[in-house]
């Protein structure tokens, strides 16, 4: 690429197909337990992964997109089992608030943006390579403003597109 092009996407792209990841991000160390799964129903594999990694006196306060595997029978009775899983759900549009998808953000811009990879065991093994790399020296994520000065830049921008005057 030459400088100042942008990136594009070339005419032969190809899918070799996809993969779920799911993880958990500990917002105090910033590690991050996370499981790869070729099928959507195998979030309750992952609470087990989770349950089995944290120690057992600690509650778990899940904060979960509108992801529809929470919401199966199967799960919601293994929720009841196991009280001391507290689910949280961001309200819809707003994954920028979970900073699960702030790390995501890290993988897809570090890792994941223009490489290719050939089969889904090649993308998973690239990712989990990245995973145990981020890992080997975790770092959390914080916010670099307070919830007031969040509140007053929306609120100067809510001012400015309606008073616009077009």
């Amino acid at each position: 690429m030459l400088p100042t092009t942008p990136a594009r996407m070339s005419h032969d792209y190809m899918r070799h197909g996809t993969t779920s990841l799911f993880a958990a991000f500990d917002i105090s160390s910033g590690s991050v337990i996370a499981q790869h799964y070729r099928r959507h129903q195998e979030f309750l594999r992952f609470l087990k992964l989770i349950d089995a990694a944290v120690p057992k006196d600690l509650d778990l306060h899940l904060i979960l997109d509108n992801y529809a595997t929470h919401k199966t029978p199967q799960i919601k009775a293994w929720l009841i089992k196991h009280p001391r899983f507290h689910l949280h759900f961001t309200p819809t549009s707003s994954s920028w608030l979970n900073l699960v998808e702030r790390w995501f953000a890290e993988l897809t811009n570090r890792k994941l943006r223009r490489s290719a990879h050939r089969s889904i065991t090649d993308l998973e093994a690239d990712i989990r390579a990245w995973i145990n790399h981020w890992n080997a020296d975790p770092k959390p994520l914080v916010w670099t403003e307070t919830a007031d000065q969040i509140l007053d830049t929306l609120a100067a921008y809510c001012m400015r597109i309606n008073d616009s005057r077009h």
